[in-house]
């Protein structure tokens, strides 16, 4: 499996909109920045047909150390849940799950129109 970073995403998307670099690297760091921010008020995040991000609670538990054996109390912690959207999905059970297209569907092209 490859690694796609940040920077291949910013150079695809500058590619395919003509715009700057510097442009595309601006929003797409301002977009991650507002991701983390809500996530961190403890707000939901919906992105129709790509997928939901929330925030999960972990509650506390023993664990245990595997090298020595040892009992460890591990505090109760929050988590980052994605749940994948309709799109995403049906991208990833297609014949060979590698590629995919992404298909504008006309209730996509309605969510931008009200926005």
């Amino acid at each position: 499996m490859a690694t796609t970073t940040k920077k291949d995403l910013i150079e695809r998307v500058a590619q395919d909109t003509e715009l700057p670099r510097s442009d595309v690297r601006r929003a797409v760091q301002s977009f991650l920045d507002h991701v983390i921010d809500e996530l961190a008020r403890g707000n939901r995040l919906e992105f129709r047909d790509f997928g939901v991000f929330e925030i999960r609670e972990r509650a506390g538990r023993v664990a245990q150390n595997p090298k020595t054996l040892e009992r460890v109390a591990v505090p109760p912690r929050k988590s980052v849940r994605f749940k994948v959207g309709r799109l995403m999905q049906q991208s990833l059970e297609g014949e060979n799950g590698a590629e995919f297209e992404v298909v504008r569907t006309a209730s996509a092209a309605h969510d931008d129109a009200d926005e």
